[in-house]
């Protein structure tokens, strides 16, 4: 069989933590969620708010892109392809603000409730051709969690 190329490899896989041989999807939304925490030390809140949604950009199309390119290599939506992951988490990590981990803590957790548990229509995106399906579910899942946190914000304030 031929070797995947590279470039799509290294983004569906979430820089390698695709590869994790325990739960992958929980160590690509773990990674998202680090990679973050690091943003948020050297960004303000409004600078970590739109970069976050830039990352959700950039990777959703990135994601769609690599999962599409590798489906033929790997078959449809394997575990190691984790970018889906980690554009879901970011999501409800929109929400949230670098001084106050909760709510970090909050989009991790929601956000791997509806990924694994797929309820309310999540698991239908799964139906959708390449890697719009791979990318969708975990989307879903991602504004599911946004709503709930935002809704908690706005509960507590």
């Amino acid at each position: 069989m031929k070797t995947p190329p590279i470039i799509p490899v290294i983004i569906a896989t979430g820089f390698g933590s695709g590869f994790s041989p325990v739960a992958p999807g929980t160590a690509g939304a773990l990674l998202a969620c680090l990679i973050w925490w690091a943003l948020s030390l050297c960004l303000s809140a409004s600078a970590l708010m739109l970069l976050t949604a830039a990352l959700v950009v950039v990777f959703t199309f990135a994601g769609v892109w690599s999962a599409n390119r590798l489906e033929p290599y790997w078959g449809e939506d394997p575990s190691r392809i984790v970018v889906d992951e980690m554009v879901g988490v970011w999501i409800p990590l929109l929400a949230a603000s670098g001084d106050n981990l909760w709510y970090a803590l909050a989009a991790f957790v929601l956000f791997r409730f509806f990924d694994i548990l797929k309820p309310l229509g999540i698991r239908r995106m799964e139906a959708l051709p390449g890697g719009i399906g791979v990318m969708m579910d975990d989307i879903l899942s991602g504004i599911y969690s946004l709503i709930l946190i935002i809704g908690t914000q706005w509960l507590i304030s």
